[in-house]
């Protein structure tokens, strides 16, 4: 057995791209020889996990694959550029490295020798001062040598200072190239991988081999876009692919699924759940003790989209397809796929709910008619003026109504004010609340709008889940009638507002008590 010194080429035909790593399927055409045989394949990612290595052969063809392997290597790179394989910026970075290393060198042999000079001016100094103290009196020599001292002080400053200058310039002229480089030049990888398969032919003859394997660095999350157009609504629905795996996808077959094969799963574990029975005391059956509990029902207006969430498949293991080969380069750089897109029938309102916000939301329903799972995800808004923002897009079931907000309107504005009265009956000691909430809403218009629009308004009450406590709607001092109560207690107006124009909307609402209840 041989291993051939120029190895088969292995391309990426088709990839799964999984919540954090994607799985690899590369095809070649083999020409196999009879007997016993290693081939050298590649390069390939030298990131693929090793244990996930599965080869097969065609069918047809008689063969069976012995042992599969990748082999590592280290590519370092040449100290000194080649002009025939480097390009002209690499090979002026490493002349600009050289003039400033010895820039460098010839810098630090002007400061020594200006430290020197100035000694020995500190030196013929020391020896005058000495020399007259003595009597010795030799003025013209020690003048000579002071002026040749500071002729020589003064050239290598000059020097020292066109060195300097010289090296910034280098510095920003280098920064420059190098940022050219990263823009424009790739890196070549300093480590690859090679996979040596080694496989066993009754005869010669070419055999078709599929290898699959699992690579990390590599992720997706959906994202959308949708397009309101009067009464259609158009989704488009795409996926943000990144990986750096060291390799680029060039026109492959992608697949997008939320399965998450590295997470490891098992039951959980049981304990007891013992459920004890006592008698009341005399005092827990005179009184009924009560509680105010907020539940939430639902989301109205723009949510915040997070920064890189998980993909919330709802429990179950989702698949897309991408309809068209797609490439997808190995930079580590958001790249949006499209995967599907459709057009809805969609209705529009204008809803308010003024204890969660004082802003009119656009809110815009349709039907899921994408055939596929709507994943949760962050959703570009595009309407008549142009983008307008981004919103969050639930977890949606083929079919369902999906619900979407699209930004607040700027001409709108409610005013919300609550008033509380508390009372105590003297001969049945009931406790009766009396609530009143007052919305003002008002219209801002330009000149020359005309129309109505109607806003649909939602506030809520109390539900009482024991008798002991009874909510009771006043619709006599309610203004207007609400149009709907449902029973969550949500209260729901549909207000006309012309062209500039304000209204005012009136709750009103008792919570009574009998004298046996607590907390309220």
């Amino acid at each position: 057995m041989s291993t051939a010194p120029q190895p088969i080429p292995l391309p990426v035909t088709a990839v799964t791209c999984l919540e954090d790593r994607a799985q690899v399927e590369r095809t070649a055409t083999l020409d196999l020889e009879a007997g016993v045989q290693r081939l050298r394949l590649g390069p390939v990612s030298a990131l693929a996990v090793d244990r996930t290595l599965h080869a097969e052969l065609t069918a047809g063809h008689r063969a069976t694959v012995l042992d599969v392997r990748i082999v590592r290597a280290w590519t370092p790179r040449p100290p000194v550029p080649s002009a025939g394989e480097d390009p002209a910026l690499r090979l002026r970075e490493h002349a600009l490295d050289e003039e400033r290393r010895t820039l460098e060198l010839r810098r630090d042999r002007l400061r020594a020798r200006l430290d020197l000079l100035g000694r020995l001016a500190a030196d013929v100094l020391r020896d005058a001062g000495e020399g007259a103290g003595a009597g010795d009196s030799d003025a013209a020599r020690w003048s000579e040598d002071l002026d040749r001292v500071d002729a020589e002080r003064d050239a290598s400053g000059e020097h020292l200072r066109a060195a300097e200058a010289r090296l910034a310039a280098l510095g920003a002229e280098l920064a420059d190239v190098r940022r050219a480089l990263d823009l424009c030049v790739e890196e070549p990888a300093e480590l690859l991988g090679h996979i040596e398969l080694t496989v066993e032919s009754a005869a010669a003859g070419p055999a078709g081999l599929r290898l699959t394997h699992l690579t990390p660095c590599a992720l997706w999350r959906p994202a959308y876009r949708a397009v309101l157009d009067g009464g259609s609504l158009t989704l488009e629905t795409d996926a943000m692919v990144w990986q750096r795996t060291g390799e680029d996808w060039r026109d492959v077959r992608l697949t997008l699924s939320t399965a998450r094969s590295a997470q490891a799963a098992e039951p959980p574990r049981l304990s007891e759940d013992r459920l004890t029975l006592r008698e009341r005391s005399a005092a827990e059956r005179r009184t009924v003790d009560v509680e105010l509990r907020e539940e939430e029902i639902g989301d109205l207006g723009p949510a915040a989209v997070p920064g890189l969430p998980g993909v919330d498949d709802g429990g179950e293991t989702r698949v897309l397809h991408s309809p068209a080969p797609v490439s997808v380069p190995g930079d580590g750089r958001a790249h949006r796929v499209p995967v599907s897109s459709f057009t809805a029938a969609a209705g529009s309102e204008y809803a308010c709910a003024p204890e969660l916000s004082p802003l009119v939301t656009q809110v815009v329903r349709f039907d899921n008619l994408a055939g596929h799972t709507l994943l949760a995800g962050p959703v570009d808004l595009v309407r008549g003026s142009g983008f307008t923002g981004r919103g969050t897009l639930e977890f949606t079931a083929p079919g369902a109504p999906v619900e979407l907000a699209f930004g607040s309107r700027d001409d709108h504005r409610v005013v919300r004010r609550t008033e509380e009265f508390r009372d105590t009956a003297g001969l049945t000691q009931r406790t009766v609340v009396s609530r009143t909430v007052t919305l003002h809403l008002s219209r801002f218009s330009p000149p020359g709008e005309e129309g109505d629009r109607v806003v649909v308004v939602r506030e809520r009450i109390p539900v009482s889940e024991v008798s002991a406590v009874e909510v009771r709607l006043r619709e006599d001092a309610c203004s207007p009638v609400p149009d709907a109560v449902d029973a969550e207690g949500v209260v729901r107006w549909e207000v006309p507002l012309p062209p500039g124009g304000s209204r005012t909307v009136t709750l009103a609402y008792e919570l009574s008590a009998s004298s046996r209840v607590t907390g309220l």
